[in-house]
């Protein structure tokens, strides 16, 4: 086995494809784990791909061998790995037969899984795994080993894991992974099992992989590569059964701000990696999320944006910039003259300062009504505040939005750009996009690009009758970043056209 240096780069198994797939409710076609496999080598550069299990499904067979053509053309084949079972063979011969080179043989890592789930005895379950791996390497495939349980197994009978890995230190395995496969693990409990192993067994490949049960993930992976591991396992946006798995953003920042260790993932491509995942699963990520979320680069209170406006006082390792998003400064009751002062720097507009306190106050008044204040909300705000109605040069001046039984929905829309008006009738596959595509049309005619919708949210207090007001927020895809705006009436796809006749007056 390779000798294990604690100064080398701290390699990732992303095993979104396959541990990740353990999440409630997901399941992966195979068309979107290729492109998920796609995205995770070719932009975001991990090390390996976990892809699938042997002999799960038909679906699976066709989804992992995809992928793999397809690494194979670009030379990351061995880059692929998949689970396999001490089964005497069968899963070597699944993973041979679609073409792959490494198999991760899942055995015991404690002794009472040995003997409650599969009834063997300790030198039992030795003998097979051994025997699985000689027959594995005479089919030509590596060979990885699970040691599933690893950290009860470390606590409740340390000699079972002593034996177990003495055993293979002679075998041809590439690697031994370690599993907390409960998440019980605290930090110290991780740098001490971990050290004890690579005490005993210095020369072993060792990779630990970390469950989330207790919110302690991230805190015993950053353990393990201190103990030093060469690699740790991860999911992207933390998917995986229960609580989850190793989020991949927050292992790459963590490794790379608070060791002397580095990854080769691209932190650029984090964010665009996320949010794709999240798209496909159907799993949202928390607004706090750390790297990711959508709020985590906001600052809210006032004294904060004062700091940083006077020396980045605020401000730690985790630039926006460095995940391609930017720092953004909320607007609410919150909100100070220095949260003011820095959106309309980032808008290019100058107030004087009496006008500057009237808007600040609004801006307080509407926060105290639980109002979202969007940074593309100020002209209007400031235009409300002088007393001059803002120069909207865009107009939907009328509109006709249907839907029925059995029938596709249509849309008749009116916009008037600089006093020339155009008229365009559309289908679509809902009452929004109808509008979207018949407005396409009127824009085309008039000029004007319509850009991309990122993404379209709609809010109600809770507990809301059928007459509440609706708030449909939509996020742009603008030319200096993503454009937000946000439109309220008691009709939500009236809410959503005053939403996107306000990007448009944005955008002109």
């Amino acid at each position: 086995m390779m000798k294990n240096r604690k100064n080398e780069y701290v390699e990732v198994l992303d095993t979104t494809l396959r541990d990740g797939e353990q999440t409630p409710g997901v399941a992966f076609t195979p068309s979107e784990k290729l492109e998920i496999a796609k995205l995770l080598i070719g932009r975001v550069r991990v090390d390996r791909l976990e892809l699938g299990s042997a002999r799960v499904s038909d679906g699976e067979r066709e989804a992992v061998k995809t992928i793999l053509e397809w690494a194979e053309q670009h030379g990351s084949l061995d880059a692929m790995e998949i689970l396999g079972f001490i089964d005497s063979g069968k899963s070597v011969d699944w993973i041979r037969g679609i073409g792959g080179r490494v198999v991760n043989l899942l055995a015991k890592g404690s002794e009472e899984h040995c003997r409650v789930q599969l009834r063997r005895t300790p030198q039992q379950h030795f003998d097979e795994t051994l025997s699985e791996i000689a027959y594995a390497k005479s089919q030509g495939l590596s060979v990885n080993v699970y040691l599933e349980d690893w950290s009860r197994g470390m606590r409740d009978n340390l000699g079972y894991v002593y034996e177990f890995l003495k055993r293979l230190a002679d075998q041809p395995v590439e690697r031994i992974m370690l599993p907390d496969t409960l998440g019980v693990l605290t930090p110290q409990e991780t740098f001490e099992f971990i050290g004890l192993v690579r005490r005993y067994f210095p020369e072993m490949r060792l990779d630990f992989h970390g469950h989330n049960d207790y919110g302690l993930v991230t805190a015993n992976s950053l353990a393990a590569v201190m103990a030093g591991v060469s690699g740790v396992h991860t999911t992207i946006n933390g998917l995986g059964e229960r609580t989850g798995n190793q989020p991949l953003a927050q292992l790459a920042v963590v490794v790379n701000d608070m060791t002397d260790r580095r990854m080769r993932v691209v932190e650029l491509e984090l964010q665009h990696s996320s949010e794709l995942v999240q798209n496909i699963s159907g799993k949202r990520c928390g607004w706090n999320t750390p790297v990711v979320g959508a709020d985590v680069f906001t600052q809210t209170c006032g004294v904060h944006a004062d700091g940083d406006k006077k020396g980045g006082l605020y401000v730690n390792l985790l630039l926006p910039e460095r995940f391609g998003r930017q720092r953004d400064y909320a607007l609410g009751k919150l909100s100070g003259k220095a949260s003011l002062e820095q959106n309309l720097d980032r808008i290019g507009v100058e107030l004087s300062p009496d006008t500057r306190q009237k808007v600040l106050q609004e801006i307080i008044r509407l926060g105290d009504r639980k109002k979202n204040v969007a940074p593309s909300d100020l002209p209007f705000i400031i235009a409300n505040v002088l007393r001059t109605p803002l120069a909207s040069r865009l107009k939907v001046t009328d509109y006709e939005v249907m839907t029925c039984a059995g029938g596709s929905p249509r849309a008749r829309v009116v916009v008037e750009l600089d006093g020339r008006a155009i008229e365009s009738r559309a289908t679509g596959d809902g009452g929004y996009d109808a509008f979207v595509k018949a407005l396409r049309k009127s824009l085309k005619q008039l000029g004007v690009a319509m850009p991309k919708l990122l993404d379209y949210q709609v809010r109600i207090p809770p507990g809301g009758k059928t007459d509440a007001l609706v708030e449909a927020t939509i996020s742009w895809a603008g030319k200096d970043g993503v454009l937000v705006t946000t439109g309220v009436d008691p009709d939500q796809v009236a809410a959503a056209i005053l939403a996107t006749e306000k990007m448009l007056n944005l955008i002109i």
